[in-house]
């Protein structure tokens, strides 16, 4: 059950991450009572701690706000959670809590914890919005399009070749959050001073038995003031976000009134996307909101990288930094990962207004066509100038380039000379047979998809 419900929680807190208040305490309260049970399996706590302390960590025993204040007296609210947790157990299970670790332990080892949640959210997200794109590109291989560069007009493409770049995105943005979750979640254990000198020598031990106990990776030593894990966590959430983000942004501006190529399903929740004011509109509310959730992103990958400068054995501030952006950042690309997987599901597609809009071009993005054509006959630079000259008295006389070339008495007398016919011209103009390698990008990129699936699991 999420912990965060909002007035805004329904666009920035969408899908399965949970980064409430409810969710840390669980987290910290979670680290607590694994290590309870790490140091009885190492002999160092009374039989039966571990259970007694697992049992009494449910955050719905504590008061966080109460918590909060306390946290104003030490610098974070692990101290008053000890004093609480602890006294809510017999003295021999008591001595259980805490025994060897400092708040930083608690408090990082819980971000992890939240971090494998939000990761495999995440990517359960991810896998259904790859799986749309890849059902997108398959069904659309062919579907001719006009290609768009600096927002102008360009080459014919595919719509195909759109959404695979998508589903390429969103596949290599599911392989770094793999990545990060099969690897870089450590367990933090390093006592005062990251030396576990209360442990005497079974610190080691106790760290081996509390990353198996949280199902967590076991670092080579304590990383206080080494923040990398961290930074690669953000990374790899600000990249999903990125790759998401790309898909959104094409999605505003394919459904633009005036182009009109693609327009939003209903989403689960029915209709949508209407305006205060307009009662016309249809506006494509998942890819803004998704937007709206992935602009905030850089901010706090940027207030991470700068925390991570942390001076000697424990930070004085930079590590307290760090909680608010990075539970902000696993919500927001959550959010953005569940808004995508609508949104590439439901997607709709309109192959007759992607022809219409791309006809409307009246023939000039086939230019470099006919100059690719005219090229070895009149020299690269002659056809290229010519077919300027054509292009721009088309655009000037509201001409379709055909007529532009065949019309013109000293066109048509340069292209007898070069022994270029009407058929060969218009041939040239078709936009189907300037689509390069195309169909082959987006073949590769749904084959590589079909191998990524039998790699990453949700």
């Amino acid at each position: 059950m999420r912990t965060d419900q909002g007035l805004f929680s329904g666009i920035f807190g969408r899908g399965g991450v949970d980064t409430g208040d409810q969710a840390w305490l669980q987290a910290m309260l979670d680290t607590e009572a694994g290590l309870a049970r790490a140091l009885e399996r190492a002999g160092l706590a009374e039989p039966g701690a571990g259970a007694a302390v697992t049992a009494a960590a449910q955050a719905d025993a504590f008061d966080v706000a109460e918590l909060g204040r306390q946290a104003a007296l030490t610098g974070n609210p692990v101290p008053a959670l000890v004093r609480e947790l602890s006294a809510m157990l017999p003295r021999a299970a008591a001595g259980a809590v805490h025994h060897g670790a400092t708040s930083q332990d608690i408090i990082d080892t819980a971000a992890m914890l939240l971090a494998r949640q939000a990761l495999s959210a995440m990517a359960a997200d991810l896998s259904v919005a790859a799986s749309g794109a890849a059902g997108l590109a398959a069904a659309h291989r062919d579907t001719v399009m006009i290609g768009r560069t600096l927002l102008q007009q360009a080459v014919p493409i595919t719509f195909g070749l759109v959404a695979a770049g998508w589903l390429t995105g969103l596949d290599d943005a599911r392989q770094a959050l793999s990545r990060v979750r099969a690897e870089r979640l450590a367990v933090q254990f390093g006592g005062a001073a990251g030396t576990l000198a209360s442990l005497g020598g079974a610190g080691r031990q106790v760290a081996a038995l509390l990353a198996d106990e949280l199902g967590l990776t076991r670092p080579v030593l304590p990383w206080h003031t080494d923040r990398l894990r961290v930074l690669d966590l953000a990374g790899a959430c600000a990249g999903a976000a990125g790759a998401l983000g790309k898909v959104a942004r094409d999605i505003t501006l394919l459904a633009q009134s005036e182009v009109a190529e693609v327009r939003e399903g209903d989403g689960q929740g029915g209709a949508r996307g209407g305006s205060s004011a307009m009662p016309h509109k249809r506006n494509p509310v998942g890819a803004v909101a998704l937007l709206g959730c992935t602009r905030q992103v850089p901010g706090l990958l940027a207030s991470l990288a700068a925390a991570a400068e942390q001076e000697h054995q424990r930070a004085a501030g930079a590590w307290h930094a760090e909680w608010q952006p990075l539970g902000d950042l696993l919500r927001l690309a959550g959010s953005a990962a569940s808004w995508g997987a609508e949104l590439l599901a439901g997607l709709e597609v309109d192959p007759a207004r992607m022809r219409r809009n791309l006809d409307a071009t009246r023939g000039l993005p086939m230019a470099e066509q006919v100059a690719s054509l005219l090229g070895p006959a009149l020299g690269r630079i002659a056809a290229h100038d010519l077919v300027a000259q054509a292009s721009a008295r088309a655009a000037g006389a509201g001409l379709d380039l055909r007529a532009a070339l065949l019309d013109s008495a000293e066109v048509r007398q340069r292209l007898d000379e070069a022994g270029i016919t009407a058929r060969q011209i218009e041939s040239a103009l078709d936009p189907a047979g300037y689509l390069g390698s195309a169909g082959e990008f987006v073949d590769a990129a749904l084959a590589a998809h079909a191998a990524a699936e039998t790699r990453l699991v949700p």
